[in-house]
């Protein structure tokens, strides 16, 4: 039997106050007004006096307004059917697809036992240069993509869901323009891709409290998925919205407010879905890819700041390129090993020596004279830019190992890369002719 209470003691923008005994955090309610019906979830118990988030907002809710608890959390469908599909944060349909309501499963739940996972071994091929050679991507890893506002991390992001060799990707948006939506949809449609994506998007438009639901939604359904035996790669896009969902949230309820107004427990929020990341011992894995964006492109920022003490690295997008100073995958020393034994040769090398065409640009651009070493270093760096840096490069991890071979025989001699001579007789190209 469920509870109903039909008097509201107070309304504060999409929160509601009554007073409920026995109600558990994050539990749902139906609230009953003139308007209709709504969903609303318990975000804070204090003695009897329990805080509600509305969904679909608190315009048109009266103090008489009935409220029905329904003895659990926030709830999502778990089958096959969700496999091209597109929902909202409330999981609602945003496709012409049927409302799905079997097999409902609790989010939010705990991160898995350490004690059932393994430690990370296996790389995730992207098809991209910039991540395959110089920051792999790893199985069960969780890593943050800082931008500014203006960075193409969406473009990225929806890049990764076509070439990423994984089983399943879950695309998680959080107060996403209707037009970023749209790009997604579209570019995961239209590359045939959507078949093996689940997409749970919250738009600018919609009930705040969704685009809080948004990455436990997105992470309770991967991790039945990873249960299957399935490798599942799950991309959240923006978790500084998200960050800004709490902080709105936390200044309605008149919360005591943190660094730059965001709530006290934003590290543990943040530290909870990421944490969710794991390579199970007897199945699959979740690895975790989230854009963050940087207001003012400050690192210091409470939201990215924060996420650099929880995540294995962060890549850096800067003026539409992943910076390969700064851009760092911890665990990719656990992988790079495996792949090739020229691997992390390269890797080194053509850093060093891109690390000296940014001195040598500097060099330029204050008038010295350019020396033949640095007419080297500047053919190097613009082949290395436009053939490896560009975005828009598709080419798998063997490929682009030898086009950086080819790339450093074209513009050094083999004595000038510092490479050992093993190596050198093993893969540098031979003349023609």
């Amino acid at each position: 039997m469920h509870k109903v209470y039909h008097h509201v003691e107070n309304i504060a923008g999409n929160v509601i106050n009554i007073r409920a005994e026995d109600i558990k955090y994050r539990e749902l309610a139906e609230v009953s007004s003139r308007n209709g019906t709504s969903l609303a979830q318990v975000i804070r118990i204090k003695g009897d006096e329990v805080s509600l988030q509305v969904f679909a907002g608190g315009r048109g809710v009266a103090t008489d307004a009935k409220v029905r608890f329904l003895g659990h959390s926030m709830q999502v469908p778990f089958s096959d059917a969700l496999m091209g599909r597109i929902f909202t944060g409330g999981v609602k349909p945003r496709d012409k697809g049927p409302v799905l309501s079997d097999n409902l499963i609790d989010i939010g739940g705990p991160s898995v036992n350490p004690a059932k996972r393994v430690i990370p071994k296996n790389m995730v091929r992207t098809g991209i240069p910039m991540i395959d050679i110089f920051n792999t991507l790893v199985e069960s890893q969780k890593l943050p993509i800082f931008a500014r506002a203006g960075e193409p991390y969406n473009p990225l992001l929806a890049r990764i869901a076509l070439q990423a060799e994984v089983d399943i990707i879950i695309l998680g948006g959080m107060g996403l323009k209707h037009d970023d939506y749209l790009f997604f949809r579209d570019t995961l449609e239209e590359s045939g891709a959507l078949s093996r994506t689940v997409m749970f998007v919250h738009t600018a438009s919609d009930p705040i409290v969704e685009c809080l639901l948004v990455p436990d939604v997105s992470l309770a359904v991967a991790e039945q998925f990873a249960l299957e035996g399935k490798r599942v790669l799950v991309l959240l896009t923006d978790m500084t919205n998200f960050s800004d969902a709490m902080k709105e949230i936390a200044i309605t309820m008149e919360q005591i407010p943190s660094n730059r107004g965001y709530p006290g427990d934003l590290y543990s929020q943040l530290a909870a879905r990421y944490e969710k990341a794991v390579d199970f011992d007897t199945a699959g894995s979740i690895t975790i890819l989230a854009a963050t964006t940087m207001p003012g492109d400050d690192v210091t920022h409470p939201v990215p700041d924060n996420t650099g003490y929880i995540t294995e690295g962060q890549f850096y997008l800067r003026d539409g390129r992943i910076e390969p100073f700064g851009s760092l995958s911890r665990l990719k020393q656990q992988v790079n090993g495996d792949t090739r034994p020229d691997h992390r040769t390269i890797m080194n090398t053509m850093i060093q020596l891109y690390a000296g065409y940014r001195e040598t640009l500097e060099k330029q651009s204050m008038g010295f004279r350019m020396s033949e070493w640095d007419k080297k270093l500047i053919k190097y760096g613009d082949r290395f830019e436009k053939e490896m840096m560009d975005l828009s490069v598709n080419i798998t991890l063997e490929v682009a190992l030898d086009l950086g071979w080819e790339i450093l025989a074209d513009c050094f001699e083999p004595v000038e890369t510092g490479i050992h001579s093993s190596l050198l007789e093993q893969f540098w190209p031979k003349k023609q002719g």
